[in-house]
């Protein structure tokens, strides 16, 4: 049966000065220092010294040794009673009640904490630094992987609010925790109960100047941590000052099948922030067929590939949201703040693949910047695959980079076409694929996750729209994770360097086969000269518009099961002369009821026949849009409440239309 769905139509509509630690002649890396780094984004641009090892410990399924083996895609990792304990080690065996201790980690030498998450653990975690007999952290597990800090009474030395705004960053915490000798975690908990959990580690070399962490580092470096997180909570205007920035303008328009340079800037010099506006008939589907390539010091293809909307990390479209390295705005601006580097000169082209006229405008802001032997490119490789076979049977490592040489990856993005039938995250569920990054000389990853939403730093299969400084969601149509899906993560305090190579996969894993998947993806990351990778030239082919499926109608399996489905325009029993049908491809059955009251206060009714008494779940599914309002749901003339209240439904997105 075809089903539809209501909505009410209603008419609700500077530069920070940079500081230093007050660290005098003191080259050492301190809690400070990190926090410093949050937002430096040109130190990116350079290879990082002292060179670092990023490691990662987490609950993956411990079963996961062999690549491409028998349990290679095993996916026991941490929902409890797992065929082997998630941990290095077990410290001590299960009491009678069950609470063993087990190893998370035991880093020995310098390094730092700099990335912690997790979707629920239960109880209790102890971490020592240097070998020290007490713990600095001695507490709930699940506030350790959320916000380590919280417990220590120095916070009250800084802006707790904006910290936990930006800081933590939805179930991730980016609170540094460096370690001169030795970091050593524990965990405390009965094996039966949910214990996810990731922990991203900088390993230094032996030699490298490091003060350890103390509670007492928050107040002393209070004013570099609200700096830090004023900062994160507005980039585009609480970012430090850039000396010398010279702005220069671009125009180009482009008719199809044409390529123009638009911008050259000789060399040394780096572009510190690029903006750009594309306006076209089908300005969506422009954004996907006109073609961006950064090309640094006679780059035969460019550094930087990929469709214009995409490589700002909010694309299909144009979806408002804000980060640290990218923005989109309402109006189609885009920016990007990663810096790029060039010793020679840098040249700006694009191509357009499509059958449309489009004019693109923009602006770059260049810094002086002085090339050397850490000096590093920017490159954003774009690359897709359509018409996959999404199967938890026969799940697939998809690879974001492959490439042999010397660099750091600095970020992450996923756009995902997801065709599935069912109406529920759990059905439609694309992403129980878990991160897998082989580094170097690595014969198993260096970072092996848990789940694509994990790193992506939410969990649950969250089908909401969240932009965070690191992550966000900035598109997610629905039901649950139905339809066009877009993902992003930023490594800016948590980079990963390589020296001699890098693999960075992330499993396509779903809840049921699902044909039809297209699956986008950009491996953002800085390179020294002369880096090879397995990057192929965009074709026609990758940048063909994509849509949802024509009629689509929802299937009661998985978190649907034994369910039937109303179509609201089937069971109004009220009048409906203010009622009209939308044709669409995201709605159910291809259309959507739409009522347009015309005074507050005014009421539909639709009645459902229910084939047996009994006690039943009812799940109202509703579109939310740009000129939605609000209304009050009732149930056999009550109302449905939360609390006291009678709950008030908000259908108001500005800028997005999602179900």
């Amino acid at each position: 049966m075809k089903r539809s769905y209501f909505i009410l139509i209603g008419t609700i509509l500077s530069a920070v000065i940079f500081w230093t630690c007050g660290k005098g002649q003191d080259t050492r890396i301190t809690t400070g220092t990190l926090f410093e780094e949050m937002i430096d984004l040109q130190g990116l641009a350079k290879y990082p010294e002292p060179a670092f090892r990023m490691r990662q410990f987490s609950s993956y399924d411990h079963r996961s040794q062999l690549p491409g083996g028998r349990d290679w895609y095993a996916n026991a990792d941490g929902f409890g009673n797992e065929p082997i304990p998630n941990f290095e080690k077990v410290l001590k065996e299960p009491d009678d009640s069950g609470i063993g201790e087990y190893l998370i980690a035991d880093v020995k030498g310098p390094g730092a904490v700099v990335r912690v998450w997790t979707a629920l653990i239960r109880g209790r975690v102890r971490l020592y630094i240097d070998n020290a007999e007490n713990p600095v952290y001695d507490g709930d597990a699940n506030d350790f992987f959320h916000k380590p800090y919280d417990r220590f009474p120095q916070m009250d030395n800084v802006n707790r609010e904006r910290f936990q705004e930006t800081i933590r960053q939805r179930d991730a915490s980016y609170a540094p925790i460096p370690f001169a000798q030795r970091l050593r975690v524990v965990w405390i908990g009965n094996l039966k109960d949910t214990h996810f959990y990731q922990m991203q580690v900088r390993q230094y070399p032996e030699e490298t100047p490091l003060k350890s962490f103390s509670p007492e580092d928050i107040a002393v470096y209070s004013k570099v941590i609200d700096n830090v997180t004023l900062a994160l909570s507005d980039p585009e205007n609480q970012l430090p000052s850039k000396p010398k920035a010279r702005t220069q303008p671009f125009s180009v328009t482009l008719e199809p099948k044409q390529q123009k340079e638009a911008l050259f800037l000789p060399g040394p010099g780096a572009v510190a922030e690029l903006t750009l506006q594309l306006k076209a008939k089908d300005r969506d589907k422009a954004l996907r067929q006109t073609l961006l390539f950064i090309k640094c010091d006679d780059s035969p293809w460019g550094q930087v590939q990929s469709p214009v909307g995409d490589f700002f990390g909010a694309a299909p479209g144009v979806n408002p949201y804000h980060s640290l390295p990218f923005s989109v705005k309402p109006d189609g601006t885009m920016l990007c703040r990663y810096v790029m580097p060039y010793a020679d000169g840098l040249r700006i082209q694009f191509a357009n693949q499509g059958t449309q006229e489009a004019e693109i405008t923009g602006s770059v802001q260049s810094i002086p910047f002085s090339w050397d032997e850490r000096s590093m490119h920017f490159y954003g490789l774009w690359r897709t695959r359509h018409n996959l076979v999404a199967d938890p049977e026969a799940v697939q490592d998809l690879p974001f980079l492959v490439a042999v040489g010397k660099g750091v990856y600095v970020g992450s993005v996923s756009f995902i076409l997801n065709p599935n039938t069912l109406p529920t995250p759990w059905g439609n569920w694309w992403g129980e694929g878990d991160e897998k990054v082989f580094v170097d000389k690595d014969t198993k990853p260096s970072l092996f996750g848990t789940g694509s939403e994990d790193y992506y730093n939410y969990s649950w299969s969250s089908p909401d729209i969240f932009f965070y400084p690191f992550c966000g969601q900035p598109r997610n149509d629905g039901p649950g994770n139905r339809g066009f899906v877009t993902n992003f993560r930023w490594h800016i305090l948590d980079p990963i360097p390589f020296q001699e190579n890098i693999r960075f996969y992330l499993e396509l894993f779903s809840h049921e086969r699902t044909p039809g998947v297209s699956y986008a993806r950009i491996g953002y990351h800085y390179a020294r000269p002369g880096i090879t990778n397995d990057h192929q030239p965009i074709s026609e082919e990758d940048v063909r518009p994509l849509q949802l499926p024509e009629i689509w109608n929802p299937e009661p399996r998985f978190g649907a099961r034994d369910s039937v489905f109303f179509a609201a325009e089937e069971i109004i029993t009220t009048s409906k002369k203010n009622t009209s049908l939308s044709q669409g491809r995201l709605w159910a059955g291809g259309q959507l009821l739409v009522w347009s009251p015309q005074k507050e206060g005014e009421r539909i009714d639709f009645k459902l026949q229910v084939a047996s008494a009994g006690p039943k779940r009812l799940f109202l599914t509703a579109a939310l849009t740009p000129t939605s309002g609000q209304l009050t749901a009732y149930l056999n003339h009550k109302p449905l409440k939360s609390g006291d209240e009678a709950a008030v439904i908000d259908l108001y997105r500005p800028y997005r239309t999602l179900l």
